[in-house]
Parts: C-alpha cells; structure tokens; sequence
C-alpha cells in the first residue's frame, strides 16, 4: 500500500488532469509512479516527462537508456522501476540476457552496454566520485556528450528510483525477474 496520501485519476482536475489525458493517450494507462506523482505534484510530473522527452532527443540509444535505468534502478533497489523498464527494455529491443547483465554486473551479451551499466552502476554508488579509471572506460567507447547525456538518465531515473522507494508504489507491471 502506498505511504503518501494520492488521490485518485478519477478525481484530477486542472494540469495533473491534462497530463493524465497525455499519459493515458501516449501508452494506454496512467501507471502508479506517474498517478502518485501527479496526484501530489503536477508541476514535478511535468518535470519527469520533460526530462524523458529530453532523454529521447539525447545522444542515446533507447537501449542504452533503459540499460542505465535499470542498472541504476537495481542499484537502489527500487522494484518499481524495474518492474517498468524490464518491461520497457524489452520493447525497445534488449535481451532476457541483457537485461539480466546490466542489472546485475553480467555480461549482457553487448560490450558496449556492459560499459555503460557499469558507468551507471558506479555514479550512484560512489555519488558522482567515481575514479578517473572509471571514466577513461567509458570515454574509450562512448563520448563525452554521452557521458553528459547517462548523467541525465541517471538524474530521471533517481527522482522516480526515490518517489516510488519513499511512497512504496503499488507495482501495475509484472515484477522483474
């Protein structure tokens, strides 16, 4: 059950309405995390989406985005979001075996991937002060704005990461394996 007090879709009026409309029109439902969100702060759930919009024009593959969502994800043990983007790394083409690599430090059957995951991995648990090894590795076979772009995916994937580890946000996808 979740801790903060939302409020139904049923009842959202004004902008978290609007959004909701969007939300639903775009994949056919108002998951939980955007419905709490939402429901308590319109103007961070615009936030969220805008920053995912942004994440979409980056340097970025959608592969790539969903591997350091989940890395990330699984980094702070957040069962949501790794419910959704197990779900979403599968619709934008990565493996059982890539997904399960770059969740847990396995190879993901993509060196590349491999690289990035542990880039990402390596950002949340040293909290950005990872060692300058670290970064010549991941400069070796991404470039800098692509550095600049994995720090964006992983600041939108922390605010939700957070959101949903703080309200305990019901899961409406399958769980992760």
């Amino acid at each position: 059950m979740s801790r903060l007090n939302t409020a139904p879709i049923s009842e959202a009026s004004g902008q978290a309405a609007q959004l909701f409309a969007a939300i639903k029109s775009a994949v056919g439902m108002v998951p939980n995390a955007y419905a709490g969100i939402g429901s308590l702060s319109p103007v961070a759930l615009e936030s969220a989406l805008h920053l995912d919009g942004a994440l979409r024009k980056s340097s970025l593959s959608a592969k790539e985005i969903e591997a350091i969502k989940l890395a990330v994800s699984e980094q702070s043990g957040c069962d949501y979001c790794l419910a959704a983007h197990s779900l979403m790394g599968k619709k934008v083409g990565l493996s059982a075996q890539a997904i399960d690599g770059v969740r847990h430090d396995r190879p993901s059957g993509d060196d590349r991937l491999d690289v990035l995951a542990d880039f990402a991995r390596r950002l949340v648990a040293t909290r950005g002060t990872v060692p300058a090894d670290v970064v010549e590795r991941v400069r070796a076979v991404y470039s800098d704005a692509q550095i600049v772009d994995t720090l964006l995916a992983v600041t939108a994937i922390t605010f939700t990461n957070l959101f949903n580890r703080v309200n305990d946000t019901v899961l409406d996808f399958p769980p992760a394996p």
